[in-house]
């Protein structure tokens, strides 16, 4: 998508006056609206003496409450619905759409859809919709998972599914999800708008991998580095007081590696970061086991960590995927597990080498006090949109300011660029080659004279 169009829709004009009580004078200690006109530039950088002449498609809209909204709040059904993956902060957002829809707005019915998209399919199930209000929501940002349950799948059944909205009779929906649901949200609101119906559509990134496109950074990523974190100090503590110790952790990250680089940063003990946009090969001189083996006869210990997604085109004989549309993937880290131990038995080479996958404890985790804030403000930011009117966009974090994305541009994965500053401090935390390949480019970037001896 080389020229997106950052064009957020709207269900129709605004004729109603907020019952949020602010203010449109600066200096007067009274919180402001937020106008149409107050956008982000999607890259701050500028070049001396190059002028920039910018359209309304090539900027983002600035998040927040208007002074004109759409829905008339006694009017209004929202429903609320978590899908995918769990994702420490999921409850989080949830309290806060309630509260800021039940207090700001004077909404009187919010309905929890349970089990995600499922939850609009299955009615022999029994799968009730659960009623809403700030009581029932008061401590759930205390608890990890979801509240409202979840499930992968069931958002290609956009028929199905926005007959059920119609039954319910929703005005709003909430969809809480990653990039799989955040697709089928679009759906739905496509065949929403075939039907002519009157619904917002606004989704609340959801992926702890932090690789929407545009967005700073998705909830939920900060608690699960901070958990990786305490992965990598066991495993250290393990690899250095063994003989020839060597700790592998296996992170999240099945397309991108932003966690395990993140995590590398942060706990300092961390010697190979292993990810899938950075080519590595496991055998021959510049190959990783070769850098392994140097790191145990020099230093005696070793930490590596592993993104989920490294290796697939070796380990995937055929592409496969879930019930929620993502590829299936192979388990990277046990099969790294034991490549390690085969390499060093065939050397003769005594090593004790310690597999750690958080993954789940990561997951499953209540959010830290850093996400739990940036998830108040994001159910915060969707109310304000959705009460607006707004539809088919995502609120997010952009250049430290919050936005609505358009989801078409939106959901696409985003990854660390091996050429970029993230990977650049990467490696100058870890001291690890440049790149572990035995092609003539990796002959050259393969050695680091940096590096501890």
């Amino acid at each position: 998508m080389s020229d997106p169009d950052f064009t957020i829709e709207e269900l129709g004009k605004r004729n109603i006056k907020s019952p949020i009580a602010m203010s449109k004078i600066e200096g007067d200690f009274i919180a402001d609206y937020v106008s149409d006109d107050e956008f982000v530039l999607p890259d701050p950088r500028v070049s001396l003496g190059v002028q920039r002449s910018l359209k309304r498609s090539q900027v983002f809209e600035c998040a927040g409450p208007r002074e004109m909204i759409y829905f008339m709040p006694k009017h209004v059904h929202a429903g609320i619905v978590s899908c995918g993956g769990l994702c420490p902060g999921i409850n989080d957002v949830i309290r806060a759409l309630v509260r800021c829809l039940w207090y700001r707005y004077g909404v009187r019915r919010i309905s929890g859809i349970r089990y995600g998209y499922m939850g609009f399919l299955r009615d022999e199930d029994n799968f009730t919709v659960r009623e809403l209000d700030p009581d029932v929501v008061d401590d759930i940002h205390k608890l990890g998972g979801t509240f409202l349950g979840t499930a992968r799948g069931g958002g290609r059944e956009v028929t199905r599914i926005v007959d059920a909205i119609e039954r319910l009779n929703l005005n709003i929906l909430f969809t809480i999800g990653g990039d799989g649901t955040q697709r089928g949200s679009l759906d739905i609101a496509e065949e929403i708008g075939q039907r002519n119906l009157k619904v917002a559509m606004v989704g609340i990134p959801k992926t702890v991998d932090n690789d929407f496109s545009y967005l700073q950074r998705s909830f939920g990523f900060d608690t699960a580095v901070a958990r990786a974190v305490e992965a990598v100090t066991g495993a250290h503590m393990e690899a250095h007081s063994q003989i020839n110790g060597i700790g592998l952790v296996k992170v999240m990250g099945r397309e991108s590696g932003f966690i395990a680089a993140h995590t590398a940063l942060a706990s300092h003990e961390v010697n190979f970061v292993l990810i899938p946009e950075v080519p590595f090969e496991l055998n021959g001189p510049n190959g990783f086991l070769r850098h392994l083996e140097e790191r145990i006869h020099i230093s005696k210990h070793a930490v590596v960590v592993a993104a989920e997604g490294i290796l697939q085109e070796q380990l995937v004989r055929e592409k496969k995927t879930d019930a929620g549309g993502n590829a299936k993937i192979a388990d990277a880290g046990t099969y790294l597990r034991d490549r390690i131990q085969e390499y060093f038995d065939s050397r003769n080479i005594e090593i004790n080498l310690k597999y750690i996958d958080p993954s789940y404890i990561i997951r499953s985790a209540p959010a830290d006090p850093g996400d739990s804030i940036y998830c108040e403000r994001l159910g915060n930011a969707a109310a304000h949109a959705a009460m607006a009117g707004k539809t088919k966009c995502l609120i997010g974090l952009v250049n430290n300011e919050f936005v609505h994305l358009p989801m078409k541009v939106a959901i696409r994965r985003n990854h660390v660029d091996p050429e970029g500053k993230l990977w650049r401090d990467t490696l100058d935390a870890t001291h690890q080659p440049t790149l572990m390949v035995n092609n003539p480019i990796g002959q050259i970037f393969g050695i680091d004279d940096s590096a501890p001896k």
